[in-house]
């Protein structure tokens, strides 16, 4: 991996609070190495370390993205009840989900407009709000 890769990693983590282990920061370089943000499933993620030939297993990896996701450094993008990505790009921003690929890619935030939302119950507040297209060929 290259020493700049691990560097961003090891920044990643830092901006999150994190203690850089090992396995943390494999995984951080590879998600953040090279300064472009990424949108991975937990399987995807461990077949890169794999790659990488970081020793890693699957539940370790669902483990650090959770803890990547509490430390704000990324979030969970939800498709359906079986299938979630996890996106580096922290900005309010759709999705475009690729049914026929299994994939999810950023959409152009500025074609989107949202007029209105829903009064929340009494007691809560908005959170967030996570736009998700989904695609098929024609």
């Amino acid at each position: 991996m290259a020493p700049n890769a691990r560097d961003r990693g090891q920044q990643w983590l830092a901006k999150g609070g994190l203690r850089p282990t090992r396995q943390r920061l494999s995984l951080a370089s590879l998600l953040v190495g090279d300064g472009e943000d990424r949108h991975v499933t937990a399987e995807l993620l461990h077949t890169s370390a794999l790659d990488a030939g970081e020793r890693v297993s699957l539940a370790t990896v669902y483990n650090t993205l959770r803890a990547f996701c509490d430390a704000g450094l990324m979030h969970e993008v939800t498709v359906d009840g079986t299938r979630s990505y996890f996106d580096t790009r922290m900005d309010d921003h759709p999705h475009f989900f690729w049914e026929d690929e299994a994939r999810i890619s950023d959409a152009p935030k500025e074609d989107m407009q949202i007029t209105k939302l829903p009064t929340p119950p009494e007691g809560y507040e908005i959170a967030s709000v996570d736009v998700v297209v989904r695609l098929r060929k024609l």
